[in-house]
């Protein structure tokens, strides 16, 4: 027998409205972007070697990463604010990505193999943030 509770419980968590994709998706960014700052921040200095990336712009990519997380948050939480904020999180997430793979692509950085896979990854998954963010925009308009 087939539950339709996860639906259900999404809507409740989320609203029933027609921004609760959105919302959500904002919510998610934001987690795994304060997360993702924090560890920068934290653990930077200590995997720096490993990683082959200096130790300054892991520092910084947290510093950036953590104010930044809470912005999107605020956005996805917001009725006023979630179409602006998900705009403004889809071009930070793509150019984040660009930049990403330029700095790869051009020898602006010199990372291990590991590095390398985990810029790479970090990348991917921006990106799919963005595009999540995109469709559930769009979504957001055709029900409007």
């Amino acid at each position: 027998m087939l539950s339709h509770s996860a639906p259900t419980a999404f809507a409740s968590h989320f609203g029933d409205d027609r921004l609760a994709l959105l919302r959500a998706s904002l919510k998610l960014d934001a987690i795994a972007t304060g997360l993702v700052g924090a560890a920068a921040l934290a653990g930077g200095p200590l995997v720096a070697d490993l990683l082959g990336l200096p130790a300054t712009l892991l520092v910084a990519v947290g510093a950036f990463l953590v104010p930044y997380a809470a912005l999107v948050w605020v956005a996805g939480a917001s009725r006023a604010l979630v179409r602006r904020g998900a705009r403004a999180a889809i071009w930070v997430n793509l150019l984040w990505v660009v930049l990403s793979v330029a700095a790869l692509a051009l020898g602006w950085l010199a990372p291990t193999v590991l590095g390398t896979a985990v810029v790479l990854l970090q990348a991917a998954a921006v990106a799919v943030f963005a595009a999540l963010q995109i469709v559930a925009l769009n979504k957001a308009r055709a029900a409007a």
